[in-house]
């Protein structure tokens, strides 16, 4: 593994632990980071470094942060594991130019990560990203050995998450909720997430129950800490079991959230920020834009219909979210993979937040989840119904399908015309009655994703075949 071959993804490098992602390489990264830093940000004011709950996350992050200050660059070490956003939220407390994260979010157990984060929370945009990156490329084995230990002083561990207590009440109305009798079931996935939903709604007659909320690397019984299914069943079970009102999971870095229902079924992710954004635009009465990747849902366009505000499409990733949020002022943007931003609190994911905003969703409706989506239809005039696969391919065949879906020019999917094709960050085919077929790479893992949305249940699977077909994936 040398420099030159780390990339950063949609969010971030991420690796196999002891394979790609070692110390060395760390170093690597940190080190072109700390280039990066004295060129383009007010270095003086320091950097966040922060990690969840992986395996080795707090040895690379003191990793991190002694590069950092070896550099001269003051390194703000969180005190304990803690979710991504509330270490964004802490850049503005500690007065910080940026931070980065240890973490690799939903990523199987084997891997780690860097993330980094802007001053304001955002996710670094392209242009930066490249810069980073080419950096990173530039520092050498000798650079990496010639580094000093860090400069007296300029490592110093806080508490990230006293300035996110004080905030997040001001977001929503706590006391109030935290008074409702309801059971609510929180699936922490073994991740830095655990503890945070139930200290925030304690205190009243609204009951919560947290399940893995230990610290445990291996994330047993889960093939990642991922908020969605099959990861979302235990929760499914733990709900019908406690005859809960509802249950939220956050991923392994708490920036994502699932939803199960009432009857402990998934609501799936392009469900729930419809749900969510119509919460912001009636609930709210923020009329202003709405964001979304190309892997989200066609309900937000509708909405935005609905309430006369512009919905901007971006490429998938918070590197394009967040800047498309600063840059229209957006009430809300978010992504397929369960990633919800909203404009009043930061430009970074929040699954914890979100969660807040869904429950505070169902008391203002007074309805349970599968009533609010039954709720969101019928204000919509037509259902809607999604699915994505992931194809692992052998990495030989990446430029054959490429190839293929290149070529792939139909003019109808399933006797339905195509509206037009979209070929940014992936294939994408809108078709003439709000159905769409998306085939893309991941920008973190070998794999193929083909998504579907369709307003009718039983023309999912026939899109998502159609979509394998043309890219020629077994």
């Amino acid at each position: 593994m040398t420099a030159e071959t780390i990339r950063f993804g949609t969010d971030g490098w991420r690796a196999a632990i002891a394979d790609e992602y070692t110390f060395a390489n760390v170093r690597r990264v940190a080190q072109g980071f700390a280039h990066f830093v004295r060129r383009e940000w007010s270095w003086q004011n320091g950097i966040v470094v922060g990690y969840d709950r992986r395996f080795g996350s707090p040895e690379f992050a003191r990793t991190v942060a002694d590069v950092l200050g070896a550099n001269g660059i003051p390194a703000f070490l969180v005190d304990r594991p803690c979710p991504t956003p509330v270490a964004a939220f802490s850049i503005a407390g500690v007065g910080a130019a940026g931070a980065v994260m240890i973490t690799a979010s939903h990523n199987p157990p084997s891997d780690n990560g860097f993330k980094i984060r802007t001053a304001s929370g955002a996710a670094l945009p392209p242009p930066s990203l490249e810069k980073v990156e080419a950096a990173v490329a530039r520092v050498t084995p000798e650079a990496i050995r010639s580094l000093g230990p860090p400069q007296a002083g300029q490592v110093r561990t806080f508490d990230p998450g006293s300035s996110y207590l004080r905030h997040v009440p001001n977001l929503l109305d706590l006391p109030g909720l935290r008074q409702r009798d309801l059971r609510v079931v929180v699936d922490a996935m073994y991740g830095s997430g655990a503890g945070w939903l139930p200290r925030l709604l304690q205190g009243g007659k609204l009951r919560v129950e947290e399940i893995h909320s230990e610290w445990n690397p291996a994330f047993p019984g889960l093939a990642r800490p991922e908020p969605i299914p099959p990861q979302t069943d235990a929760l499914g079970d733990a709900v019908r079991q406690a005859r809960a009102a509802v249950g939220l999971a956050v991923d392994g870095d708490a920036d994502r959230l699932g939803v199960v229902d009432e009857h402990g079924e998934f609501v799936d992710q392009l469900r729930t920020i419809a749900l969510l954004a119509y919460y912001m635009l009636e609930h709210r009465d923020d009329r202003r834009p709405l964001v979304k990747t190309l892997t989200t849902s066609a309900m937000l366009e509708r909405l935005g219909r609905l309430y006369d505000v512009p919905v901007h499409e971006t490429g998938v990733g918070m590197k394009y979210v967040a800047p498309t949020m600063r840059d229209t002022n957006a009430v809300m943007g978010g992504e397929e993979s369960g990633g919800y931003v909203f404009g009043l609190h930061m430009p970074e994911r929040d699954g914890i937040v979100a969660g807040l905003f869904f429950l505070d969703l169902m008391i203002c409706e007074d309805k349970s989840p599968s009533q609010l989506v039954q709720m969101l239809f019928e204000k919509l005039g037509r259902e809607y119904h999604y699915r994505r696969l992931d194809l692992r391919f052998p990495a030989a065949e990446r430029e054959a399908i490429m190839s293929r879906m290149e070529a792939w020019t139909p003019e109808t999917i399933d006797g339905t015309p195509v509206a037009r094709r979209g070929d940014f960050d992936g294939f994408k085919f809108y078709l003439a009655d709000e159905s769409w077929l998306l085939v893309r790479f991941s920008g973190t893992e070998p794999l193929l994703r083909i998504y579907c949305e369709t307003t009718s249940a039983d023309r999912v699977d026939r899109l998502l075949d159609i979509g394998r077909s043309a890219a020629g994936v077994p």
